[in-house]
């Protein structure tokens, strides 16, 4: 299986005179650009850690064929614990410098150094019956399964849970609506937020949901088991299949069929949910961004000692963190082309997509410092995201702006149900506007002076209910239902974390 591996400063290794030299410090760079690499990943994901999950599959085949007798007791009992961590603590940049050097075929160096470390009664039995997918495509869901787990559902359990709290907190608050860039109706600050975090919580749930549907195959190069089956290593198995005794002692699920790849429906899932929770987190951004712009300012973003928010105009205060949150959604969405491009491949298995496959990490990568942008904490050990600030008297002030206007369509729709026979809509549109507009009054005032002159308004006026009288003339008040959501979709948010 000869490929092109991409290599982070590959000019270092590639020479195995100074391999010596340059493996004294671990390479534990992530994928993608080198000024967003979070920390948290590069236990899985960092360079050279990236054989560690191969070289538990291979570890894990070593015990499955030592508990069914084809390794002899007392070969496989010279696999002491210090070399089994030897084996996991395999650098991926050394495997790289023999394959250059010698194999030409990645995982052909990889048994070469797992070799290397084994006592010689088991370098016959490293890889055997695997072919080389079979660590790798078992190795990748290791990876990924643990990244879910140990850090990206802790990470987005947090923001959950203080999305939740910031939607209770406003969840009266009134706030001028928006569609099409314009004031509509009025809602509340934590009805905005809760629309946004029920995209969230519904794209956590499919990660989770996808994360535990990933699998591992061990079934040979063909994906028939012809070796386990051929070669009578089926039979010791106990009634179980090889494969599963590997898997299971991996905890990992079994693909019911593979070729000599894993189907890649799975895998393609999972990350498309990621990208997913990659564009609600984006929409974050993108709502507070514009939320943010000068001549708006209902949302704050926390500004720390000695920040600045431009190179030259030192009154400014950008909105950095949230551009960040949009900008890598937009990287992370081009990262999910290359998902699609291995949808296919000859005969099901071909090296087209081998490397191409490397790159998906990036997207795990993207997502989680998404993630940490909203997380990092201040000095006082208080995340970016609880220290969100809502001006309320600004929503107060632009939902004046508007105040005049903003209830054409309960003034509409009540005369309408008030016995109007014409069309109130265009009562409103053509005659109402035009008199709020000239003379800087609310639209039900407008329609009070209509009263006065236009005889056949008296009895659709005598019908309107009191209270909704009373409504028409209070703006602030018109927000349906918007407090009852946000609170119902916070008890959601706090039940799905506390599950």
């Amino acid at each position: 299986m000869v490929e092109f591996l991409y290599i982070p400063n590959f000019f270092n290794y590639v020479n195995p005179k100074k391999e010596r030299h340059s493996m004294k410090k671990k390479n534990m760079s992530l994928p993608g650009n080198p000024r967003y690499q979070p920390k948290s990943l590069r236990g899985i994901f960092g360079y050279d850690n990236l054989y560690v999950p191969v070289c538990e599959v291979e570890l894990a085949g070593l015990r499955v064929l030592a508990d069914i007798g084809i390794i002899p007791k007392e070969d496989y009992a010279q696999l002491t614990p210090q070399m089994v961590k030897k084996v996991r603590l395999i650098r991926t940049t050394d495997v790289d410098v023999l394959e250059r050097s010698v194999t030409r075929h990645d995982i052909r160096a990889l048994v070469r150094k797992i070799q290397e470390v084994l006592p010689t009664a088991l370098h016959r039995w490293v890889h055997v019956p695997y072919t080389s997918y079979d660590p790798l495509e078992t190795g990748r869901t290791l990876q990924y399964s643990r990244a879910h787990s140990a850090v990206l559902r802790p990470k987005y359990m947090k923001v959950i849970k203080i999305l939740s709290g910031l939607v209770r907190k406003y969840s009266e608050t009134v706030q001028i609506g928006r569609t099409h860039g314009q004031h509509a109706l009025p809602v509340t600050v934590g009805f905005w937020l809760a629309t946004i975090l029920s995209r969230i919580i519904y794209n956590c749930k499919q990660i989770d949901h996808f994360a535990n549907g990933l699998s591992g195959k061990i079934s040979g190069a063909v994906g028939a088991s012809n070796a386990v089956h051929g070669l009578g290593i089926a039979e010791k198995c106990g009634g179980y299949s090889f494969q599963n005794r590997v898997l299971s002692d991996l905890g990992v699920n079994t693909s019911i069929i593979s070729t000599q790849i894993l189907p890649p429906e799975p895998l393609a899932y999972f990350l498309y949910s990621c990208i997913m929770l990659s564009a609600s987190l984006a929409q974050l951004g993108v709502d507070c961004r514009h939320l943010m712009r000068s001549e708006i300012a209902e949302i704050g973003e926390p500004f720390e000692e000695g920040q600045v928010g431009s190179s030259t105009m030192a009154q400014k205060r950008n909105p950095v963190n949230f551009e960040n949150l949009q900008g890598t959604w937009l990287k992370n969405k081009c990262e999910f082309g290359k998902v699609l491009e291995t949808l296919i491949s000859e005969h099901q298995r071909d090296l087209v997509g081998s490397s191409v496959m490397r790159d998906f990490p990036t997207m795990l990568v993207n997502l989680t410092a998404q993630l940490e942008t909203l997380l990092r904490e201040d000095k006082k050990k208080k995340p970016f995201l609880e220290r969100l600030t809502v001006n309320e008297a600004n929503c107060k002030k632009n939902l004046q702006m508007s105040a005049n206007y903003i209830l054409a369509e309960p003034l509409y729709i009540a005369l309408q149900m008030a016995g109007y026979t014409d069309d109130a809509h265009e009562l409103v549109n053509r005659q109402l506007m035009p008199m709020s507009q000239q003379k800087n009054q609310s639209l039900w005032q407008s329609f009070l002076m209509l009263v006065d002159v236009q005889p056949d308004l008296v009895k659709v006026y005598s019908n309107i209910p009191r209270e909704v009288c009373d409504l028409l003339a209070m703006p602030e008040n018109y927000v349906g239902d918007a407090s009852c959501k946000a609170l119902t979709i916070a008890d959601i948010a706090d039940r799905y974390v506390l599950a």
